[in-house]
């Protein structure tokens, strides 16, 4: 007996102890009631034009990041993360990147994960289906089965305690009959518009998809800053400092919620190593 009270007592202090996303306080929250800060087009890492992030995909988890989004393109049949075309980058294999965050996840065992992936060039859903069967992130990633209103998402400390801490959306193209838990993006979210070339990020409007409700829905902000080099639109670095500062973020935050009445779901920055992008995470969470 005192056997089975022990086991009893040990379950209970570590389900006390339990940290989501390194916040006890989240644990409670629903998938649809929490923000966070994305890293845009994370794998494309450098300083030339075609680069949106400093740090690779490991260090920005480190750093607090959750929501990763990743662009694909089809090259002589594979999938490569490639950025508008595989002639101007080709960074690798879609795989690869999935195993650098299964390996993560692996590390961290509190810690749900979103990922975004494009599909301009409309690859086969069973292909995206295999790249994560061969790295094994189809164990850890949430199925819900059916769609989902904004009300049924499961909370963070589900996601955690089932071991399902990969939520998977896909921008065109996605098909849960044939791969469950690549889910289709506008079916949840809406997005603000992107490609901004306005420091003072003026509006939250609702860009995409194209003529739908905000109702129901989930919402990404579009915060990162494109500079116009004789007609060509590239990330601008040099304003990332201020655009990913506390003020710009919550600034424009500001302006979502007082349209919407609700949190951002998530902020998409590039460089998101510069700046105040974690602090604005826990602001808009209340932590």
């Amino acid at each position: 007996m005192w056997v089975s009270v022990l086991t009893s007592l040990v379950f209970l202090a570590g389900a006390l102890a339990l940290d989501c996303n390194g916040h006890s306080e989240l644990c409670d929250r629903k998938y649809s009631n929490v923000s966070f800060i994305g890293a845009h087009n994370s794998p494309f890492v450098g300083i030339l034009p075609s680069d949106n992030q400093l740090e690779d995909v490991e260090d920005q988890l480190n750093q607090g990041v959750r929501f990763l989004t990743a662009q694909t393109h089809d090259k002589d049949g594979a999938i490569q993360l490639c950025h508008t075309s595989c002639a101007l980058l080709d960074v690798g294999t879609l795989q690869d990147f999935l195993g650098t965050v299964k390996t993560w996840l692996d590390g961290n065992s509190n810690e749900v994960v979103t990922l975004l992936i494009t599909n301009g060039d409309a690859i086969d859903i069973n292909k995206f289906g295999d790249a994560f069967k061969a790295v094994g992130l189809d164990a850890y990633a949430y199925s819900p089965g059916d769609t989902l209103t904004i009300d049924d998402w499961p909370t963070l400390g589900t996601l955690v305690s089932s071991n399902k801490r990969v939520v998977v959306f896909m921008d065109y193209h996605a098909d849960t009959s044939k791969v469950g838990y690549i889910l289709d993006e506008f079916q949840y979210y809406f997005e603000t518009p992107f490609d901004t070339t306005d420091k003072n990020f003026p509006q939250c409007d609702l860009d995409r998809p194209s003529g739908a409700s905000a109702d129901g829905r989930m919402y990404i902000v579009n915060h990162n800053l494109d500079v116009d080099i004789f007609g060509i639109l590239i990330p601008d670095l040099a304003e990332a400092p201020n655009t990913n500062s506390l003020s710009s973020i919550l600034a424009q935050s500001d302006l979502c919620i007082n349209n919407y009445r609700k949190d951002p779901n998530v902020v998409l920055l590039d460089f998101v190593s510069i700046g105040d992008g974690i602090e604005a995470q826990d602001n808009l969470n209340g932590l």
